[in-house]
C-alpha cells in the first residue's frame, strides 16, 4: 500500500488538482462573500485580525482561488498569492481578473517559497498552507519572509474537531467523544482527501517563540446560532458547544531566531 504520508505535499497537491473544479463549484457562493473567514463565514469586521492593510505587502499562503485576497487584502499596496495546486491557481487568475486586481500568483510550496527574506508585512491564510503543511516547516519559513513587526494570521481546524472524528471511517459524522490522542497530535490522514496538520496550543506557543514570534491573539470560533455552511464540517449544534476553527494572530519580533 502506498504511504500517503511519506510525501504529504504530493498527496495534497494531487487532491486539490483533482478536486479544484468541484470544490469551487460547491462552495462558490460562500467563498465569494467578501471579508469572511472559515466554514461559518465569520466576518473580518467581527474578528479584526487583518485590520488595515493600506500600504502593506501581503502574501496569502495557500490562496486557493484567491477569494480571501480579494475580500480582505484588496487594499494592500502589493498582494501575492501562493498555492501548490495549479488547478486552484487557474481559478485564482480568473477571479482576480474579474475583480480587476493586478495580483501575481505563484505555484510553490508553503514550506519553501521563492521569495527573498523579509519580503512581506503580512502573511495570512484561511485553511491554506498552515493547515496542509507541517507547522515545523511553515513557521520558520514565514519568520524568514516577514519584516520585523510583520504579522502572521491564519485560520485552521481546531484539534478538538480533529480528534472527535471516528478513526477508520472517513464518512462518519463528528462525534462528541474523543477518538484520537491529544498528546502527540500532528498529522491527520483520513485516507480519502487531504493530509492535515494541527498541534496542541502549548506546542504552537513554543514553536512561535522559538522563531521570534509574539502571540497577539487566539480566537476560538463559535458558530452563531443561525449559522449555515456549504461545508460538511460539523453540525451547528456541535460547533455551538465546541470550537471547530481557531484563528492565530502572531507578530514577528525585531529579530527572528531559529
Amino acid at each position: 500500500m502506498k504511504d500517503r504520508t511519506a510525501d504529504y505535499q504530493r498527496t495534497n497537491r494531487e487532491f486539490w488538482d483533482d478536486d479544484a473544479d468541484d470544490y469551487q463549484a460547491a462552495h462558490q457562493e460562500q467563498l465569494a462573500r467578501p471579508g469572511r473567514w472559515g466554514v461559518w463565514g465569520t466576518p473580518e469586521s467581527e474578528l479584526g485580525v487583518i485590520g488595515n492593510v493600506d500600504g502593506l505587502t501581503v502574501l496569502e499562503l495557500g490562496c486557493g482561488a484567491a477569494q480571501h485576497t480579494i475580500g480582505v487584502a484588496s487594499a494592500a499596496a502589493r498582494r501575492v498569492g501562493l498555492d501548490l495546486s495549479r488547478a486552484q491557481l487557474r481559478h485564482a487568475v480568473a477571479n482576480l481578473e474579474r475583480a480587476g486586481l493586478r495580483t501575481p500568483v505563484v505555484c510553490a510550496s508553503g514550506v519553501a517559497t521563492p521569495f527573498k527574506d523579509e519580503s512581506f508585512d503580512l502573511v495570512f491564510c484561511d485553511h491554506g498552507a498552515m493547515s496542509f503543511c507541517d507547522p515545523y516547516d511553515t513557521v520558520p519559513e514565514v519568520a524568514r519572509l516577514l519584516r520585523p513587526g510583520g504579522r502572521l494570521v491564519f485560520n485552521l481546524s481546531t484539534l478538538f474537531r480533529l480528534v472527535c472524528f471516528p478513526i477508520g471511517d472517513p464518512d462518519a459524522p463528528i462525534s462528541d467523544r474523543l477518538h484520537s490522542p491529544y498528546f502527540g497530535a500532528r498529522m491527520f490522514d483520513w485516507g480519502d482527501g487531504t493530509i492535515d496538520f494541527q498541534l496542541t496550543h502549548g506546542e504552537w506557543i513554543r514553536l512561535f517563540h522559538a522563531h521570534g514570534f509574539e502571540i497577539e491573539d487566539l480566537i476560538e470560533i463559535q458558530a452563531p446560532a443561525d449559522a449555515s455552511t456549504s461545508y460538511e464540517y460539523a453540525d451547528v449544534e456541535w460547533a455551538r458547544r465546541w470550537p471547530t476553527e481557531e484563528v492565530w494572530k502572531v507578530r514577528r519580533g525585531k529579530r527572528a531566531s531559529g
